[in-house]
């Protein structure tokens, strides 16, 4: 794999972590193993990445650190030979990283089933497609081959899997529908957060309002660009941020987390080619929560 770099100003092993599947300490290990190039040489991985350097990633590096298979309930929407669809809990990292090696979603497949993809990163995230925040709740894919895990990939990638989400916002949205067409990139003073910026990576939301309460609005968000924490960045650059949200959002949170869940999923499967979709109902607490508005 190779990437050319469009926002310099980021140390090599954040760079790689934020535009591959590979973790933050993997991608340290690979630099100083020399699986991660820049320009054709090696390099530290403090080394600031600059405009239209091209960084190379060996793919083919297995990783050591072993995951271990933990039981778990696993909230399973749908399964065959080739994939398998959950609805993942707010609160539940999906793959093992930054200390978490324990506690993951990968830890309870791995208890689950040896069936699962072992493409790219495939110690440290097998089966693993896409992702969600640790507290975003609702609908993922899972590979269980690694010819699904490719088409599954490819299909993301060129916008080919359609996913609804449900948030709720705080503050009353004034119009019906809007359209977010903000780029966003890596915010200078907090690295935990995306913001919008010039020079960032295109990002658009679509946002379509259900329901609107003295104080929040209940919204349906379709994404056209997948970036990291693409709704949660952009719902507070237009001054609603999603309530609950412990990085986007000013006010006091609970546990639970943002008030965001991937409701509704619609893909072609990668073998029978069968159109699939999926919708899964809000969790309890964001439920007893919309109950308490007016």
């Amino acid at each position: 794999m190779e990437i050319k770099v469009e926002q310099p100003n980021t140390r090599l092993d954040k760079f790689v972590s934020e535009e591959t599947c590979f973790s933050r300490e993997l991608a340290a290990k690979m630099i100083s193993s020399e699986n991660i190039l820049v320009n054709g040489k090696k390099s530290k991985m403090s080394y600031h990445v600059k405009e239209n350097d091209l960084i190379y990633i060996d793919e083919t590096y297995t990783n050591k650190t072993d995951v271990l298979p933990v039981k778990m309930d696993l909230n399973i929407v749908y399964e065959d030979d080739d994939l398998m669809v959950i609805n993942k809990p707010s609160g539940l990292v999906v793959h093992p990283g930054n200390g978490n090696y324990d506690n993951t979603l990968v830890n309870g497949l791995l208890y689950y089933t040896k069936n699962l993809s072992n493409m790219d990163d495939s110690v440290i995230r097998p089966g693993i497609v896409h992702r969600l925040d640790k507290d975003t709740s609702g609908l993922m894919l899972v590979a269980k081959t690694n010819k699904a895990h490719a088409i599954l990939a490819d299909d993301f990638k060129n916008k080919r899997v359609h996913r609804e989400y449900v948030a709720l916002l705080d503050g009353v949205f004034p119009s019906v529908t809007a359209f977010i067409d903000a780029p966003i990139g890596r915010d200078k003073l907090s690295f935990q957060k995306m913001t919008v910026l010039a020079g960032g990576k295109e990002a658009r939301t679509n946002l379509a309002v259900i329901e609107k309460f003295s104080h929040h609005t209940l919204v349906r968000l379709v994404l056209e660009t997948g970036r990291t924490h693409q709704i949660r960045a952009h719902m507070a650059y237009i001054g609603y941020p999603i309530h609950n949200d412990p990085v986007y959002n000013n006010t006091k949170h609970t546990e639970f987390g943002q008030f965001l869940h991937s409701e509704y999923i619609k893909f072609i499967h990668p073998i029978t080619k069968k159109e699939l979709e999926f919708r899964a109902p809000l969790p309890s607490e964001f439920e007893d929560y919309l109950k308490t508005l007016d």
